[in-house]
């Protein structure tokens, strides 16, 4: 788990890091390319950029709902932020992404979290990212299941510091 609940200026974010010994395009377009991203996440259609808004099919997910995200800002190929539609529960995410040595870091904020849900959210973003791990190595994706809700203590925790 790597979880961490940071104070933040529109109340707590929640951080996870994933590590890849990759080139930082390559990571990014992971992140951002559809075909790419329907491997871990879901694909998507509509105007990317900075000020779009996209379609996802959550392919992870039960029924593969669509969900609206508006893309804040897309700094290529460094930092991606976006928003999720009220009706999703209007959360703001940011993947962070730095390089060194032929290695790049990819930090996930979810800005403003509900840490009366982090015990959820915490679980589900440790699912995506491993699914990510897994999309780029070519392995299977773990099961939801081995990720709650056996991480859920550990997630409630960090709103008790």
């Amino acid at each position: 788990m790597s979880g961490q609940l940071i104070p933040g200026d529109g109340g707590h974010d929640l951080v996870l890091v994933r590590t890849f010994r990759a080139g930082i395009e390559d990571v990014w377009a992971s992140v951002t390319e559809p075909e790419r991203s329907a491997r871990w996440f879901g694909p998507w259609e509509g105007q990317g950029g900075t000020g779009g808004t996209i379609k996802v099919r959550m392919v992870q997910e039960e029924g593969e709902p669509v969900m609206d995200l508006r893309i804040d800002a897309c700094e290529p190929p460094r930092r991606l932020a976006v928003s999720g539609s009220e009706e999703a529960g209007g959360w703001r995410m940011e993947v962070l992404l730095t390089e060194r040595d032929g290695t790049t870091e990819l930090r996930l904020v979810h800005r403003g979290v509900d840490v009366s849900q982090v015990g959820e959210v915490g679980p589900g973003w440790e699912f995506y990212l491993d699914a990510l791990v897994a999309a780029r190595e070519g392995t299977p994706a773990k099961p939801f299941e081995d990720y709650y809700p056996s991480m859920k203590p550990y997630y409630e925790s960090l709103s008790a510091d």
